[in-house]
């Protein structure tokens, strides 16, 4: 990852917009002066004895990041199946009172995730997450101011294997995210079939996830004041299927559920753009028709996620250390209208594909892509 880091030095490409955007931790302004300021930009330090510490990185130090990345891994591929078989296995043994107890809770707490959830920032703020941070890294660039006195609903792209950059700058506290926009609350929408798996919905809950519902963002953009950004990663599992490195494919020409829902609570439309995301896992990509895809696109229906056919790096899951840069739009004023029509959804979609199209041209090479990549629609 270092010796990446300084040949971005070299490449030194990078537009001036970039280069003066707030990025994770605050930071106003990079200054080319010196190479160390770059790389301490990078990095996510403005420190430069610590970053002197930071180009020879310990062992220590990427083993510790390899482990914060491998629990998260592992979290998001079993830790639902897991919580589940645990409490089903407890209740045939002495222990089951544990889960007898845990399920009358759930029941009579059932309806929280729709109602605004029960965020911690003790959990968004673990060690961890700043060491899964640094493992990739992962930074964020703010491009506009977000008004505290308005709701906005961010659009993120792509979906990647894993969605590493909206976890890291969405989800946690590590990516200096209330900083960079003061008085923004972010929420993360995720699949609401989580949140009926027992424990697990403890866990995202706590970290600030909401199910990405109808009713859970009504009350979230209506019923929980100003200054709420929520965060849907447009494309989902079905764009899953499309990443890969060297790809930037989105799947967006029918997805208008969430320009509808920013009418008619008039939320602002952010788009939102993580390079580096789909560079993270190798992926087979099954052509389209093929029996294999089929499949797929079946279990995705049943199950409501993707099984993607990837491989990692170090122990076959670990993603590539490969930085992931996510860029934060300018808004898109909407208006408030209780019930849109379909040519209003159909502008304000065009406006946000167009805005994201600039996004994405804006600062490709300044985010490591070449000059040569575009952005396709499906």
């Amino acid at each position: 990852m270092n010796r990446y880091l300084f040949e971005q030095l070299n490449r030194s490409k990078c537009k001036q917009e970039t280069r003066e955007a707030s990025v994770g931790e605050g930071v106003e302004e990079e200054s080319f002066a010196t190479g160390i300021t770059k790389i301490g930009h990078l990095m996510g330090t403005d420190n430069v004895s610590e970053l002197k510490g930071k180009e020879d990185k310990s062992q220590w130090k990427e083993f510790i990041e390899d482990i914060s990345v491998l629990q998260w891994v592992l979290s998001f591929l079993f830790l639902g199946t897991a919580c589940l078989l645990l409490m089903i296995y407890l209740m045939f043994t002495s222990l089951w009172l544990i889960p007898t107890l845990y399920f009358s809770w759930q029941f009579y707490d059932w309806h929280t995730p729709e109602r605004g959830g029960r965020r911690t920032k003790f959990v968004r703020n673990w060690e961890v997450w700043k060491h899964y941070r640094d493992y990739f890294p992962v930074k964020l660039v703010k491009t506009a101011e977000l008004n505290p006195s308005k709701n906005y609903i961010l659009g993120c792209h792509p979906h990647g294997i894993m969605c590493v950059g909206a976890f890291s700058c969405f989800s946690t506290d590590r990516n200096g995210f209330a900083e960079t926009f003061p008085g923004i609350r972010p929420t993360l929408a995720i699949l609401a079939g989580l949140f009926r798996l027992p424990l697990l919905r403890e866990y995202i809950l706590s970290a600030g996830l909401l199910p990405v519902s109808k009713k859970s963002l009504d009350y979230l953009l209506s019923r929980t004041g100003v200054g709420n950004a929520v965060v849907i990663i447009i494309g989902g599992a079905e764009e899953s299927l499309t990443s890969s490195p060297g790809v930037n494919t989105l799947v967006m020409k029918h997805r208008k559920g969430f320009v509808r829902l920013a009418l008619k609570h008039g939320a602002d439309l952010v788009p939102v753009y993580s390079f580096g995301e789909n560079e993270l896992f190798p992926q087979v990509v099954l052509s389209e028709g093929s029996v294999g895809r089929r499949l797929q696109a079946l279990f995705k229906r049943i199950m409501g996620f993707a099984p993607c056919l990837f491989t990692g790096g170090r122990w076959l899951l670990l993603p590539y250390r490969h930085p992931v840069t996510t860029v934060v739009g300018r808004p898109i004023t909407v208006p408030q209208v209780d019930s849109p029509s379909r040519e209003q959804v159909d502008h304000y979609h065009s406006l946000y594909m167009k805005a994201l199209s600039e996004l994405f041209h804006k600062h490709k090479t300044s985010c490591g892509l070449a000059d040569t990549h575009e952005l396709r629609f499906i």
